[in-house]
């Protein structure tokens, strides 16, 4: 009984674990490496909520745990990410710190949801990892270790991921999505009928077409789809 009762909260830690290693990885210039601990972690994020809930051990404790991982692995770990990058294509000596205002935001957004009764089935503004793994995986493309499929072409996305008021613009766009007052729908099924979970199953569909046409690459498309469709949804509601 009493092992049980750890499992969800070891299962946590190792989300946190994960998001630790990533920010090393990012600040030695890894960024594949560091985008594949930080999806490391998003997996342990949704398990741990889900053996909490297999094995009714859900806890105050656990979910103030889960949030402080959250800060780390889905907030510093993709600022690193971000520091490294602008530190790569800019000269200046300040600038990079920018990079932060990513960790900034996400905290302010984990401790909202922690707060917010209406999160429940669903989200207000951009949950944390997905916006960790739109930066991860996005910088990622410019690490050569990364694989990205020659008809999709690295050298088309360069000259953008390389322009330092792009990055920064997404910066500041990310940053205030993570606390916007959108709702966005959550990947939770209560059920498997189609009626009741129609967009879920669209965007699963349509994330798994452009992982198999543009691989790791694909995730910043998926997550710019996420966006577009909970906004679509909302808008339709």
């Amino acid at each position: 009984m009493e092992i049980k009762k750890h499992i969800p909260n070891s299962i946590t830690c190792m989300n946190l674990f994960s998001g630790c290693v990533s920010i090393v990885l990012a600040f030695h210039g890894f960024f594949l490496w560091a985008l594949l601990f930080i999806l490391l972690a998003g997996v342990f994020d949704f398990c741990d909520g889900m053996a909490a809930r297999l094995l009714h051990t859900s806890s105050v404790i656990g979910k103030e745990l889960d949030s402080l991982a959250d800060v780390v692995s889905f907030g510093l770990a993709p600022s690193m990410i971000i520091f490294k990058h602008i530190d790569n294509i800019s000269d200046s000596e300040w600038v990079m710190f920018l990079a932060f205002f990513i960790a900034v935001f996400s905290a302010l957004r984990l401790a909202k949801f922690n707060v917010d009764t209406r999160q429940t089935s669903s989200f207000i503004g951009l949950p944390t990892p997905p916006n960790a793994i739109f930066f991860a995986s996005l910088l990622s493309i410019t690490d050569p270790m990364m694989p990205v499929p020659s008809y999709l072409g690295r050298e088309m996305f360069m000259p953008i991921l390389n322009n330092l008021w792009v990055i920064l613009f997404l910066v500041a766009i990310f940053s205030y999505l993570l606390v916007a007052e959108i709702p966005m729908f959550s990947l939770k099924f209560k059920n498997l009928s189609w009626s009741d979970n129609k967009v879920r199953f669209i965007f699963l569909i349509l994330s798994a077409l452009l992982l198999i046409v543009f691989q790791l690459a694909a995730f910043p498309f998926i997550i710019l789809l996420y966006l577009v469709m909970s906004v679509v949804t909302a808008y339709k509601a």
